[in-house]
């Protein structure tokens, strides 16, 4: 893709979806990759029942997610030291650099749109292996 903003509006359907530094698949969805997109990026996760991230943080940019069904926890923090819990119709905003780690401790599929302001899908992820023991297992 060009660094030049596209010109047309377009239209996906999330079919396919990409393994994620973070340990989850999402579904390819509106990034430079797919449409050219300059400064966003917008995909969905579907979290299975016990699934889990690696702890990580986005080094340069926010994340926005819409919960649209099931529930999540998130541990956060420069230690993980906080505990946030997420269910359907939440909106939970990530400041750029705020390590995080999402588990999905319910007995349901989660399920959530994520926006961030990076448009690529996985530029500046940065995995944090020496936070991932401190969350139970």
């Amino acid at each position: 893709m060009s660094d030049e903003m596209p010109k047309t509006c377009q239209k996906l359907r999330p079919k396919s979806t990409y393994a994620g530094k973070q340990g989850f698949n999402y579904f390819a969805g509106v990034a430079r990759e797919t449409t050219g997109a300059q400064g966003i990026c917008m995909h969905m996760l579907r979290i299975p029942p016990g699934g889990r991230a690696k702890a990580h943080l986005h080094e340069s940019h926010e994340t926005a997610i819409y919960v649209l069904e099931g529930s999540a926890i998130m541990y956060w923090g420069d230690q993980l030291e906080h505990l946030m819990e997420t269910n359907a119709g939440d909106m939970i905003y990530i400041p750029a650099g705020v390590p995080h780690l999402p588990i999905n401790t319910g007995t349901v599929e989660a399920v959530a749109v994520i926006a961030r302001t990076d448009p690529h899908e996985q530029e500046s992820v940065k995995l944090l292996p020496d936070l991932d023991n401190l969350v139970p297992q």
